[in-house]
């Protein structure tokens, strides 16, 4: 990340006055053109830093600069470090170590307003690594290669180029090219598994921004429905519903008018509620979820003792 590159070097000059373009490009693993690079950059900005040749010569600050933490006020420093802080608790590359570097720079304890986790409670340590696997990916352009499971109950392996996490609608998921349909997807990334990332390069295509195609793709084959809810389960009506689609009846319960695709992930849904849902419409998906109910009836009733079947003789 560049920003926090440039910042560095200076953080670096500051407290050792001379240092070589090579030790930089050693430390931050680049090329040294790609450090002077980075101190045109810094000189365009207005940092008097420059370099020297011949015997202990290097790159260095003009004699008694400092950086001048007055420019900006106590609340902008906090505003900054709050900022950054929202990029380390994402795990993002090296901004840890940035966040501290400011932290010192202005002489302020380290901000601990924001905590967050993207894996769900209880998830396995495994599961932990799938995020900055799919930072990487697509930081680095790299194709990564996964087993789908998707709502018709399908599995297939994808090969994909990342372009963006997405958080919508309580899940994450991952927008891509897919290579096999060549187009645009977008995967939950609870459903993909054994994620590899190869090692083969991709070039950015021109796209619909990534947020616009996962609203186009969630929308289609999307139908109304309608739910009464009973008052017990206010709990889940608020969780999982927009105050926009609530109306609240005079018997303490709730109908909801949503969207959603139809298949099997929204009967199991639907089932989720147990005896908290009292009505469904439109008709045919009440017809799906009583067929639903039967077949589980069935299914217990096939097997009175209650027994898993590798227990039954």
């Amino acid at each position: 990340m560049p920003i926090s590159r440039h910042f560095e070097i200076v953080y670096r000059l500051l407290h050792k006055r001379t240092i070589t373009a090579g030790e930089l490009a050693r430390h931050f693993e680049v090329s040294t053109r790609t450090i002077y690079r980075d101190i045109d950059v810094l000189s365009a900005a207005g940092i008097p830093v420059y370099s020297s040749k011949g015997k202990g010569g290097g790159i260095s600050l003009l004699e008694g600069y400092t950086f001048n933490t007055s420019l900006l006020t106590g609340r902008e420093q906090d505003d900054v470090l709050m900022a950054l802080q929202t990029l380390a608790v994402a795990d993002y590359p090296g901004m840890d170590d940035v966040l501290g570097k400011f932290a010192r720079l202005f002489k302020k304890d380290r901000p601990n307003w924001l905590e967050v986790d993207f894996s769900p409670w209880g998830t396995e340590e495994s599961k932990q690594v799938v995020f900055p696997l799919l930072r990487k990916a697509i930081a680095d352009r790299t194709v990564i290669s996964f087993r789908y499971y998707n709502t018709a109950r399908e599995e297939s392996l994808r090969n994909v180029e990342p372009v963006q996490l997405i958080f919508k609608s309580q899940a994450w998921y991952l927008a891509g090219h897919c290579l096999a349909s060549d187009a645009s997807r977008l995967f939950k990334i609870s459903r993909m598994k054994e994620i590899v990332s190869t090692e083969h390069i991709f070039e950015p295509r021109l796209a619909v921004p990534s947020i616009e195609a996962a609203e186009e793709q969630s929308a289609r084959d999307m139908v109304e429905i309608t739910l009464r809810i009973s008052a017990e389960g206010a709990y889940r009506v608020y969780d999982e519903f927009a105050e926009s689609m609530i109306t609240a009846g005079e018997d303490g319960s709730f109908t909801v008018k949503a969207s959603f695709a139809i298949g099997h992930w929204l009967d199991s849904y639907l089932l989720s509620f147990g005896t908290l849902l009292e009505g469904i419409s439109p008709e045919f998906l009440r017809s799906r979820a009583l067929a639903q109910l039967d077949a589980f009836r069935s299914r217990l009733e096939s097997d009175p003792a209650g027994r898993p079947n590798n227990e039954q003789e």
